[in-house]
């Protein structure tokens, strides 16, 4: 059976293949109603599918969108890449995800893959890009809008949320309970890099510990991002004659290890333990007890990622466009933290 091409739809609809073209893509040209119809007529009739490739190579731009990520294998990621897939599908668009394995040479391998296959724009959720990514998107003079944290390396707009008046939020409430310190549960950078969410929840802990005239002396804890290693950490915090009554996490997958190292070493959760986490994501609600955490607007995130990615999008405040649009956190009080129990 011979491919239906462009021109089959023009001869049936009887136009000309740049009319087929500008209602295919939408543009440059408008179309009258009534031709656009008879044009959508003819292809529906002949099953006209677009070559796409041709497309890209013809506007050196495809309806890819690239997303790289540190690990989608954790929820927090996975669920962000999930809301990026469908505010790009609202724009007809398809994302290609990559995993940097919080590696710089993973993270350029894939910045140079999706770059090179012209992609419309990139997403990236990076833990703080290397000088070589940086100058990757450079030279490539890409499209670029860093989403979740926006690291001093690349001077691209950001989409983020409050990260430090968040993590604020849960130690405060934590306090509330009564409790004569909060534990942290950080990070494993000695030095972490400007923007990175995980340091900025420290430093929300931080501030409010001191504004409370609390110490946080002895009170911060390195730790992985992950519940697996996380886990680990909080079987010896746990069991350490110091243990502390109350712990924030600056990530849920953190908490939810601490909630499994709690119950082994039969820690009553929050009798004995209160834990709040940060980033809300949909296994926090399952957790045993449910866990207090704090929720970012995802979704909302997403679409603002997609739309700067694809638009120009940013709103001018006074005579400049703003480079981030952050979005606020919000506490989601669960009976990890003692509440409802």
């Amino acid at each position: 059976m011979a491919k239906v091409t462009r021109d089959d739809v023009a001869r049936l609809a009887g136009t000309s293949t740049a009319v087929v073209s500008y209602v295919i893509n939408n543009g440059p040209r408008p179309v009258a109603p009534a031709t656009r119809e008879r044009v959508l007529a003819a292809i529906k009739e002949l099953g006209y599918r677009p070559d796409r490739v041709a497309q890209a190579m013809a506007s050196r731009r495809t309806d890819l969108i690239g997303m790289i990520v540190p690990d989608a294998r954790q929820p927090f990621f996975a669920e962000m890449a999930h809301a990026v897939e469908r505010a790009a599908a609202d724009r007809g668009k398809m994302v290609l995800v990559g995993n940097s394995d919080y590696r710089d040479e993973r993270e350029v391998h894939y910045l140079r893959a999706f770059l090179g296959m012209r992609v419309a724009g990139l997403i990236l959720v990076s833990q703080g890009p290397s000088e070589r990514a940086a100058a990757e998107i450079e030279a490539w003079d890409a499209r670029v809008v860093l989403l979740h944290e926006r690291p001093e390396a690349i001077d691209d707009v950001a989409v983020v949320t409050d990260d430090i008046g968040g993590a604020q939020l849960a130690t405060r409430h934590l306090l509330e309970h009564g409790h004569p310190y909060v534990a942290c549960l950080g990070g494993l950078e000695e030095t972490p890099a400007v923007g990175d969410p995980v340091a900025d929840h420290v430093e929300g802990w931080r501030r409010a510990m001191l504004e409370s005239g609390r110490s946080t002396e002895g009170r911060l804890f390195s730790a992985p991002y992950n519940r697996y290693d996380a886990y680990r950490v909080a079987l010896d915090l746990l069991s350490g004659p110091d243990r502390p009554s109350a712990i924030f996490c600056a990530t849920d997958d953190q908490a939810i290890g601490v909630l499994r190292a709690a119950r082994e070493l039969r820690i009553d959760v929050p009798g004995e333990l209160a834990v709040a986490g940060f980033d809300d994501v949909k296994e926090a609600a399952l957790t045993d007890p449910p866990l207090t955490t704090i929720a970012s607007d995802r979704p909302a995130m997403a679409r603002a990622a997609v739309d700067l990615v694809l638009d120009d999008g940013l709103r001018v405040v006074g005579s400049r466009r703003e480079r981030v649009r952050q979005f606020p956190s919000a506490l989601i009080v669960r009976r990890s933290c003692g509440c409802g129990s």
